[in-house]
This record gives C-alpha cells, structure tokens and sequence, in this order.
C-alpha cells in the first residue's frame, strides 16, 4: 500500500464500528420503505444485524490502538470497550422494542433509525480524541434521543419530555462549546494530547479553568449529575418505556467514555484540581439521588432518580484517578448496562396494551402472578441496591475499594452509606410486587423478544457477580490504553 495513503485507509478502520452502525441506520431506513405489512419486523432484524457487525468489527480491533485522521479518533481499548457496550446496549433496547413499537403503533422505520443513528453518535463519542469529535458525536445521539423521547405523539407526558429534554439540552451544548472554545484559546488545538501538553508547559490559566467549568457542566448535563439533573424525572417517566432504558444505560455510558477520556488524558496535570470539585459532586449526586428516590410513587421516576445515585456511584472512578479507579468504573458501567436494561424490560414486560405498569400500585400482585418475571426483578433490584453475591456489588465493591486504596475515605463512606439508603425503595418495589393486595387484570400478551432480553439481563446480572474477574481485566486493559 501506498505510504501516502496508509493514515487514510487508518483513519476509515479506526472509525468503521461507527460508520457500521451508521450504515445499518441506512438501511434500516430503506427496509422500512421497500416493506409491506402492518409488522415490518424486517427494519428491527436489519438494525440488529448492524450493530452486531459493529461489535464484531470492534472486537477485531482490540489491541491494534488504531489512530485515524490525524489522531482526532482513536480505536485504543478503551474506546472499543465502550463501543462494544453501547451497541450491546442499543441491540437489546432495539429486541426490547420490537414487540412495545408494534403495539403502541409507533412507526417502526422512524423508531430504529433514530436509535441507530444515536448509537452511531456515541460510538464517535466513545473515539474520540478531539473535543469536536465529541462535540459532533454528543449532537448527533442527542437530536435522535430528542426525537425518540417524543415518539408517543398521542401522549402529552411525550410530547412534553421531548420539549424539556431538548431545550435544556441546548443549553447545555452551549455550556460544552464554550468550554472546548475557552480549551481551544489556551492550547491552540482541540486534541486532547495536545491540550495535555499545552496544561504541562502553562499549567492552570484562566482560559484552562473557565474550559474545564463548562465543560464539566456540559457534561453532567448529560450525566444527569445535581445540579444539573432537573431533565431526568420528567423525561425518563414521559419517554417510551424502551426509549427510557436506552437513555438510561447508552447515553450515560457514553459521557462517562467522554469524561473518563477527556479527564484522563486532556485534563490528567491538573487532577489536583478537578479531583475534590468531581468528589463534591460525586457525593452530592449520590446522596440527593437516593433520597428523592425514597418518596417516588411513579417507577420510572424512582429510576430515573436512581440512575441519578448510580451516576455518582460511577464518578467516583474519575474522583481517584488511578488506573485502579478507572477501571472500576468500566466495570460498573458494564454491570449497571445489564441490571438497569433488565429492571426497564420486566417493567415493560408486565404492561398491557393501553395501559402501562409504571406505578407501585399497578405492581401490586405481580410477583405472584408472574413468578418468572417477579424473581428475574427481585434480581435486578437486589443487584441495584449492591447485594451479594450480584453484578451491583462486585462493581460497588471494586469502586469504594479503589477509593480507599486512592486515600478517600470519605468518598467510600458516602458510597456505602447511600447504597444503604437505596435498599429501601429497591425493597420497597419488591414489597408492593410480593406482598400488596392483587386484582384480577387481564393476562399479559406474548412477548418472546422482551423475554429474551430480560433472560440475557438476568445472566449477565448473576454472571459478572459470581465470576467478576475475566471482565474486570478487560477493563483494566481497556483504561490501561489511555496512559
């Protein structure tokens, strides 16, 4: 091959699991218009071929550290450990969906590509080397996850959702450029190696401060960490059920990729600085999480605020800023992927046409009339909430104990203590599901794809709790490559 044409050709592998699923959106699309038939099963069947090319394709790539256009993008370990977890994440939200799309009427070649499209721009988020590729990857997730949100026309809780997500989220993408702008003037260059050394040579200047504030807050927007939370509740209980869990695990995985990346590598000389502003937030996010989450009647906000709790959980890995902590939270994200998907599946599992199960009281019973479903939720609860011998704890486990190791003590007792807090509205669930009056209801509809999901949740909760240890080394490769 031509010397001239080697980083070109680079450039393309490097990004090909993104371009894959970006492909498969395609054509998903032009399914959609060539089907026939009320179904049209066919557009979820090719988007899930894509995305399983897409991790095909980045498993290949562990290990070849593939740098493309000009080092703007980066298929190290890291960057293929998450792409390999969204599009695991976006593949069961898309088998998840299969069966709720056709029975809420809502357009199936609309709903996929949409998803598709997201997954694609947190694959680019995943890559990324520069704060523009960052910048372009987090606009296009979030434009489809707008659009995802309200797609439950008839449903003004939809409608509304998609408002308010897409408003603040405009704000907060301001926030975001005008900390790459402020990172730009100090370094002259928005690669995130080269800030490094720009931080390395001038060292905390005001243009680097006021870059990493916004930033940071452009960031947490998307984390949903407090302050920056408001969106959360109201989106994820107006959104489709499907569309809630894909948020809920894709989007948070992917800023976590962006803030680990950008933290560590772009940001790493000034660790002192940012390490107690991320621990104050981290504290802080756990601890409102949890507690807005003990007086919640709806479930979804419940998990909502939940989610907000395990975001602070998993900021904890970026607090210690060790190759211990980093790796721990990989590991979390992977175990929180599987037990928040699997807890939004039984959810979406036990509701009926029309008429969906969002609250404590319309779970009541439940556990008894569906037995499979009940235990399968009794797991994902449990794992939540950080109990032995689950996914939750051997992540929680691996978390604080990088936190002690790292000498914050403190950080660690917070953890602890608010997953404390947190066994008592996960118990509660469980409560309402097993000991609450029952009323007749009409039996449930056939869901074969929705129950394969959950199956595959319910392994992969049991099995990262009892053999933790082959993916926590995979996460330890994966952050090892961004030193």
């Amino acid at each position: 091959m031509p010397a001239d044409l080697t980083p070109f050709v680079a450039g393309w592998q490097a990004t090909g699991a993104g371009l894959a699923v970006g492909l498969a959106a395609l054509a998903a699309m032009a399914t959609d218009l060539l089907s026939r038939g009320p179904d049209r099963d066919g557009v979820a069947v090719v988007g899930a071929l894509g995305l399983l090319g897409a991790i095909l394709l980045a498993a290949s790539q562990w290990g070849s550290d593939l740098a493309g256009f000009q080092n703007t993008v980066r298929a190290d370990r890291f960057g293929v450990f998450f792409t390999i977890l969204v599009c695991g994440a976006a593949a069961l939200a898309l088998l998840m969906s299969i069966e709720y799309v056709r029975e809420a009427g809502i357009p199936a070649g609309d709903y996929y590509a949409l998803l598709l499209l997201a997954t694609c721009g947190m694959v680019f988020m995943a890559l990324a080397n520069d704060l523009i590729v960052v910048f372009l990857g987090l606009e296009i997730m979030s434009v489809g996850v707008y659009v995802l949100t309200g797609m439950l026309r008839s449903d003004r809780r939809s409608t509304e959702a998609a408002m308010k997500y897409f408003v603040l989220g405009a704000f907060a993408s301001g926030f975001l450029l005008y900390g790459i702008a402020f990172l730009y003037g100090a370094a002259g260059s928005t690669r995130l190696d080269t800030i490094a050394r720009a931080i390395a040579m001038q060292g905390l200047s005001p243009l680097v401060l006021l870059g990493v504030a916004f930033l940071t807050a452009g960031l947490a927007f998307k984390l949903a960490l407090i302050p920056f939370h408001a969106w959360t509740p109201d989106v994820y209980e107006g959104a489709p059920t499907a569309v809630t869990a894909f948020m809920a695990v894709g989007v948070k995985a992917a800023a976590f990729a962006v803030l680990a990346r950008t933290f560590f590598t772009g940001l790493h000389g000034l660790a002192e600085h940012w390490s107690g502003l991320l621990a104050a937030l981290a504290v802080l996010t756990m601890t409102v999480g949890n507690v807005l989450a003990v007086v919640q009647h709806n479930v979804k906000r419940l998990l909502a605020y939940s989610s907000i709790a395990h975001a602070g959980y998993a900021l904890v890995g970026v607090v210690v800023a060790t190759r211990d902590g980093g790796a721990a939270l990989c590991f979390y994200l992977l175990t929180y992927t599987v037990m928040n998907l699997g807890a939004f599946g039984v959810l979406l599992a036990l509701s009926r046409r029309g008429e969906a199960s969002e609250t404590l009281d319309d779970l009541a019973g439940s556990g008894w009339r569906h037995p499979l479903l009940g235990a399968a939720m009794v797991l994902f609860m449990l794992s939540l909430a950080g109990m032995p011998p689950t996914a939750g704890f051997a992540g929680k486990f691996w978390l604080f104990g990088a936190a002690v190791d790292a000498d914050f003590i403190g950080l660690a007792v917070a953890g602890v203590l608010n997953s404390l807090i947190s066994v008592y509205y996960y118990l509660g669930v469980l409560v309402q599901m097993f000991m609450a009056d029952d009323r007749p209801r009409p039996a449930l509809p056939s869901r074969p794809w929705l129950l394969a999901v959950i199956l595959v949740a319910v392994l992969g909760t049991v099995g990262l709790g009892l053999l933790p240890s082959w993916p926590m080394e995979l996460a330890r490769q994966a952050f090892a490559s961004l030193r």
